[in-house]
């Protein structure tokens, strides 16, 4: 049973929530977030709404140094109830705004390869990614990475499964020695061969990936 109507929220709370609706977009949500600063409580409140866009503001307000790995289990337990899409949509947002800004909360993700949580894992997968992709020094990791993504890909769940191959990616991107293992992992694997992209968009197939990436960069240099 949903006892949503039951609660009572605080006048503050109230006042924010009538500020969202479905046009209001992420752009929206981050300047109201900039005029709050940060708020564990209000954002809690926001979280208990159990709807996408508050959830996402909740997470741009909370205070990282109360997310916990109990903390965090209740909240990934929360996004469950979410369709496909909007979970991934709140694990990767809470990871990139939050859990990544933050020697513990980098230190409890990097503890979630194996995480009984896909969810955790696809935090995992992801922020190794990012750390790539932001052009930041990777951590000598990569070997091990890439014979744990040639062993368990296949295996994984879809929303892990996307995350280890968008790492892959920007390793054969970035990484020239690894680049031709990188292909063949999707050449392998087939995944999101027949994906359509819109027009613009990389398709995340890795040989076509890491080509146009790679390109890309070259032409910048050129």
């Amino acid at each position: 049973m949903n006892n949503n109507n039951e609660i009572k929220r605080s006048s503050n709370a109230e006042n924010i929530l009538s500020q969202i609706d479905r046009k209001t977009k992420l752009g929206d949500l981050r300047k109201i977030a900039k005029d709050i600063k940060k708020n564990h409580e209000l954002a809690m409140e926001l979280w208990s709404t159990e709807e996408l866009l508050p959830r996402l503001l909740a997470i741009l307000i909370m205070d990282k140094k109360l997310l916990s790995q109990e903390v965090l289990n209740k909240l990934d337990k929360d996004m469950q109830t979410h369709i496909f899409d909007e979970r991934n949509n709140l694990m990767d947002w809470l990871m990139a705004n939050q859990l990544s800004k933050d020697k513990k909360t980098i230190a409890l993700m990097e503890s979630w390869e194996n995480s009984p949580s896909a969810l955790q894992r696809r935090a995992y997968w992801y922020y190794q990614a990012r750390l790539r992709w932001t052009g930041q020094t990777p951590p000598d990791n990569t070997a091990d990475l890439l014979s744990t993504l040639e062993a368990n890909i296949t295996r994984e769940e879809p929303e892990v499964q996307w995350a280890m191959n968008f790492t892959a990616g920007w390793i054969g991107v970035y990484d020239e020695n690894n680049r031709e293992r990188c292909i063949e992992i999707g050449e392998k694997t087939g995944l999101y061969k027949d994906e359509v992209v819109a027009k613009g968009c990389t398709p995340s197939y890795l040989p076509e990936f890491i080509t146009i990436e790679v390109n890309k960069r070259q032409n910048t240099i050129g």
